[in-house]
């Protein structure tokens, strides 16, 4: 594992299995509010996006204008069925405990909203204080651009090249490789779809894991493959 200085991890369908919930309190928003969407299409097209962006790419597709008290409302009920069901990803604990090299998260969920569920979990402790919200860059910056990224890598005085970041979604490894850095794919949580390993491959993933039990084995194949050429 001597090739990497950081290991970068998104949380929300890497950590926690929370973006299925996600799509069920968003899919319901909007099809009531006259975008008929199912809770599969809401993982498969927007997984990894902020809910405004959500907004805003739908208003544009559609020309439906969506009231912005959606912003709040949404925010107010996946905060409540978060905090009473996530769970953590399986295998994750494990996994932490067999990797050596320096790691952090890199997310665009809010930083209230790391604190709950990674605090629900058990995971708070295991991460902090590296535990980094794109929102606190600005409203402008979050993933697909590159910016938190970048910022963790920053906190580490990590090189981006030498830096693997372990993404769910299309939007977060566009970032990551904008960032420079090298990505592996995960598709073990609730919102996995038939062609999801291959959208994360299409994106730069250099390779897909399904199970979190696979990372530290992963980890070090890279790592050997990147110090031989």
């Amino acid at each position: 594992m001597d090739g990497f200085d950081l290991i970068i991890f998104d949380c929300d369908g890497v950590l926690v299995d929370s973006e299925i919930i996600a799509a069920e309190v968003e899919s319901r928003l909007l099809t009531e509010a006259g975008y008929p969407i199912s809770v599969e299409e809401m993982g498969e097209r927007f997984a990894g996006m902020t809910w405004h962006n959500i907004l805003l790419s739908i208003e544009r597709e559609a020309a439906i204008p969506l009231s912005a008290s959606l912003l709040d409302k949404s925010e107010k009920l996946l905060d409540a069925r978060l905090a009473a069901e996530v769970k953590v990803i399986d295998g994750v604990k494990l996994m932490l405990s067999r990797i050596r090299k320096p790691y952090c998260i890199c997310s665009n969920s809010s930083s209230h909203r790391l604190d709950m569920m990674l605090s629900k979990v058990g995971l708070k402790q295991v991460f902090a204080p590296h535990i980094y919200s794109a929102k606190d860059l600005g409203p402008d910056r979050v993933k697909p651009k590159p910016d938190i990224f970048l910022h963790g890598a920053k906190q580490f005085g990590a090189d981006p090249a030498n830096t693997l970041v372990i993404e769910d979604s299309v939007h977060g490894i566009a970032g990551a490789r904008a960032a420079g850095m090298r990505v592996v794919g995960f598709t073990g949580a609730s919102h996995t779809y038939p062609s999801h390993a291959d959208r994360l491959t299409e994106a730069g993933a250099e390779t897909v894991i399904s199970r979190m039990s696979e990372l530290p084995g992963v980890i070090t194949a890279l790592a050997e493959w990147q110090e031989a050429i």
